[in-house]
């Protein structure tokens, strides 16, 4: 027997072993590129791909029965985004995320330098009355998203995230994930501020 006959049945099985072994590398390989695409797993750090451009054109019925100061609390018109800086919050009363920044909402909402619209996720409206009934209403706008189609087009991964526009109607931030006690003042508050001077 030559010594090429002796090598080729020792290449094949080790051949196999590597092809075996390509769809694990291949899998980690894409696994540690999507972990630091995705900014080491915080998600409040993936990019949309709507900032810098309008936000969507989506009309919204109001929540039914909410009142504010005796006042029944508008649906979503898009028009209303023109002139004003807006902070646009989707949320749900199932969401156990919003329950936690509802305090933090309600403190933004003090703020009158800009509106707070609720985009009310794929919830019912007796349980979404009591959520603020509950922590207050923060919201000037409420409009209802009963199929989540508004969501798809906002572009949201899941509830709560919340948006800026500028006075332009163009999204110029969004935060995905809930506003906690750590971001809304490192973060927030400070890209609110950006917006309220660019239109100034």
């Amino acid at each position: 027997m030559t010594e090429l006959s002796q090598q080729a049945p020792e290449a094949a099985p080790r051949r196999r072993s590597l092809l075996m072994l390509l769809p694990l590398v291949l899998f980690l390989a894409l696994a540690v590129l999507f972990w630091f695409r995705l900014g080491s797993g915080d998600p409040s750090r993936i990019p949309s791909a709507l900032i810098g451009h309008p936000a969507p054109q989506t009309q919204l019925p109001p929540l039914d029965g909410l009142a504010n100061d005796g006042r029944a609390v508008p649906g979503l018109d898009p028009a209303a985004f023109k002139g004003k800086v807006s902070i646009v919050n989707v949320w749900a009363s199932w969401c156990v995320p919003c329950h936690d920044e509802a305090p933090l909402l309600v403190e933004l909402g003090h703020d009158k330098r800009f509106q707070v619209v609720g985009i009310n996720y794929k919830d019912a409206a007796d349980n979404a009355r009591r959520f603020l009934g509950r922590y207050g209403n923060p919201y000037d706008v409420v409009g209802v998203d009963g199929n989540g189609r508004a969501g798809i087009e906002w572009g949201v991964y899941g509830v709560p995230e919340t948006f800026i526009v500028g006075r332009e109607g163009t999204i110029v931030y969004k935060l995905v994930g809930p506003i906690t006690a750590d971001n809304i003042n490192a973060v927030l508050k400070p890209e609110i501020e950006k917006a309220l001077q660019a239109g100034s």
